[in-house]
């Protein structure tokens, strides 16, 4: 009998990495001189913040879909405007990028994103310096060298836009992780595009102002709007489809099926933009870089489990669960949703929140059922 709980996971996954495909294809053929020829990168992200905010405060105050929540003006002026800022640069950069090197390029670059990632989280003091997760990085950074050197059309300026973007992105990570989180705000897809999307619009309005106003004001402008709606409502159900797999699975598990999306992206664009050239040394590079995306991923989960652990040693753990089944005469059953950790009447207190299962609980043993009994598939 099919999960369907199991299948509906594994479809939200899918229209994650068709969407995040799609989105990142659309905007090189929107931007690329070569085809639709619109090469204003700022223009387009103040499209897609203008339609993402517009439909959020449609949402909010016209059909009331979800309430906005509690917003001082202090919340506002530290944690929504900074963190409004370096997303709108993320996005700025990025898309930059396209302008100048292929998606194939891009997206082996960005296996720099755990490293920025780090780096960031040291510097604002929300995780420490250690000598395994360093030498992860190293790696993952000698893969992207070595990815890079074998680059047949590298371009430097679209290289430091693209890593420049890289960094802008993971400060927001970790400034959205440090702000939002002290101050006890949980922002759901909606009023994060209800409150951000309008500020980063204005945010990119300056540089908009300075670079691109200009030239567009001489040339020769095409201007579809079935183009440019299509598109911002691919980059709007792209964020909302982000939020959906991570509250099904976890960050981990959209983690992993990033990495997934990053081999078709690369395949896909050599096919779509034929320009694309990837060479032998791209993808020894590359590997290399994933295989230190995927140890750094082990040791994020490796430990988060680790901190939900009881002071305990295992063997001690195994022992009490042993002598409390002796002791209860409760019979576990795989589809009673009230199972007992360790069978003693009590809830378990073993809540593990960074990733909810793939498999059925019934596969699960004893022990993983205790320590993820309060998830569902």
């Amino acid at each position: 009998m099919i999960n369907k709980s199991l299948l509906l996971t594994y479809l939200y996954l899918l229209i994650y990495i068709l969407l995040s495909s799609g989105v990142i294809l659309y905007n090189k053929w929107v931007l690329s001189p070569k085809y639709f020829n619109f090469p204003f990168p700022i223009t387009l992200t103040m499209i897609h913040m203008g339609f993402s905010g517009a439909v959020a405060f449609c949402l909010i105050r016209v059909f009331k879909v979800v309430s906005p929540v509690k917003m001082t003006f202090e919340i506002y002026a530290t944690c929504v405007i900074p963190i409004s800022a370096f997303f709108a640069s993320s996005l700025w950069f990025g898309n930059t990028a396209y302008l100048h090197i292929s998606v194939a390029f891009i997206q082996m670059l960005k296996a720099l994103m755990p490293v920025a990632t780090f780096v960031m989280a040291v510097l604002c003091g929300t995780d420490k310096l250690r000598c395994d997760v360093f030498l992860n990085m190293l790696l993952v950074s000698v893969g992207v060298v070595i990815s890079s050197y074998g680059e047949i059309h590298f371009n430097v300026v679209g290289t430091v836009y693209q890593v420049t973007g890289i960094f802008a992105e993971a400060l927001r990570l970790v400034l959205t992780q440090v702000l939002l989180q002290k101050k006890g705000l949980t922002l759901n897809p909606i009023t994060s595009l209800y409150y951000i999307a309008p500020c980063s619009f204005v945010f990119l309005f300056v540089p908009w102002y300075l670079l691109e106003k200009p030239v567009m004001e001489v040339s020769q402008i095409q201007f579809n709007f079935w183009i440019f709606f299509s598109n911002a409502l691919c980059a709007l159900a792209l964020n909302f489809s982000i939020f959906l797999v991570i509250g099904r699975t976890g960050a981990v598990t959209i983690r992993v099926a990033g990495v997934l999306k990053d081999w078709i992206l690369i395949a896909l664009s050599t096919v779509v933009f034929p320009e694309s050239t990837i060479t032998g040394l791209n993808i020894i590079g590359y590997a290399i870089a994933l295989c230190g995306v995927v140890m750094y991923n082990y040791l994020k989960v490796k430990d988060v489990r680790a901190s939900q652990l009881p002071s305990d040693s295992i063997p001690e753990r195994i022992t009490k669960d042993w002598k409390l089944e002796k002791k209860s005469s409760d019979i576990y059953e795989p589809g009673n949703s009230n199972d007992n950790g360790g069978g003693n009447g009590q809830q378990s207190d073993y809540n593990i929140d960074e990733e909810a299962p793939l498999i059925s609980s019934s596969r699960l043993s004893h022990i993983g059922r205790t320590q993820l009994s309060s998830q569902s598939p």
